[in-house]
């Protein structure tokens, strides 16, 4: 099986390549590609010609616009990258007859209310970058072999995300203020990497049931927490561990999200029912501080 992968130096694609390669053979492309083959989802002719060049059996796109604040103010470039570049994979994943695995967000929803969303819930993004996100997810279901993963509060060892960005503060600052009042699941790049591998296998193995278990499904961490709550974790965490952490241990003060006004709107409800996916592919989904505690581990000990 050849799997062609797109986004390999995100802090998803880079686990992606761990997970994927006993599955097949894998080919891995950042945005600078690799020889004749290109990897830049701004480049949609070049995208489509690296697809039929691979004719690959399943196409993993990791690669998305993400920088949430800045797409509202250059909208056109997300959309590309966001949208246009998956109906693009979707189109080529279609005349292969190739499975398409695609990744999503919470932020296609407003986050109202207190119940996780459920894949039918009603989409209603608030930002450019939700809108783009979605736009995105109905292009790839044009595909029929098509899996949509929605995932949200992503972290990994590598890259930008919001533990990285607290441990960086906590060591230069007394004090910090931090959101109380988003919820949602930090969700590991692991976690999604392993899963996305045991899903493939399960399509491969399971070939008459591979046309009933395409769609959208919800993949995140078990629990849930808010923004406040995961900073004192992380910050008490790498105390223990003797990091240099200079913010005081009351230093971290809870505030509201209005109070921290951004270009993009949060959804304050990022809570994500993953019902579908552990029943569809008998997955148990592990508590978020597993996940989080276990990396924060293999961080100080390197």
């Amino acid at each position: 099986m050849r799997i062609l992968l797109f986004g390999k130096h995100g802090q998803l694609g880079w686990e992606l390549q761990r997970s994927l390669a006993p599955l097949g053979e894998l080919i891995a492309l950042g945005r600078e590609g690799s020889g004749d083959l290109g990897g830049d989802l701004t480049d949609l002719a070049g995208l489509a010609s690296s697809v039929r060049r691979v004719a690959p059996a399943v196409i993993v796109n990791a690669a998305a616009y993400t920088a949430v604040d800045q797409a509202e103010a250059e909208p056109e470039l997300a959309w590309q990258v966001n949208a246009a570049a998956p109906a693009v994979l979707a189109d080529e994943a279609r005349k292969l007859n190739a499975w398409l695995i695609h990744y999503s967000t919470d932020y296609v929803f407003d986050g109202r209310g207190h119940v996780p969303w459920r894949e039918d819930d009603a989409t209603a993004p608030l930002s450019v970058y939700g809108q783009s996100k979605r736009a995105g997810e109905l292009a790839v279901a044009d595909c029929p072999q098509h899996l949509i993963l929605r995932t949200a509060w992503v972290f990994a060892a590598h890259g930008r995300n919001f533990m990285r960005t607290i441990l960086r503060l906590a060591r230069e600052r007394d004090r910090l203020e931090v959101v109380s009042d988003q919820f949602g699941a930090p969700t590991g790049a692991q976690l999604i990497a392993d899963v996305t591998a045991h899903l493939l296998r399960t399509l491969v193995c399971r070939p008459e049931r591979a046309a009933t278990l395409a769609g959208i499904y919800h993949l995140v961490a078990s629990g849930e927490t808010n923004w406040h709550e995961y900073a004192c974790r992380v910050i008490d965490r790498a105390r223990r561990a003797g990091q240099p952490i200079r913010v005081a241990t009351d230093g971290v003060i809870p505030i509201a999200g209005s109070a921290y006004p951004l270009p993009a709107p949060r959804p304050a409800n990022s809570r994500l029912a993953t019902d579908k996916l552990r029943d569809a592919f008998a997955l148990c989904l592990p508590d978020w501080r597993i996940g989080v505690d276990r990396l924060l581990h293999e961080m100080f000990e390197c």
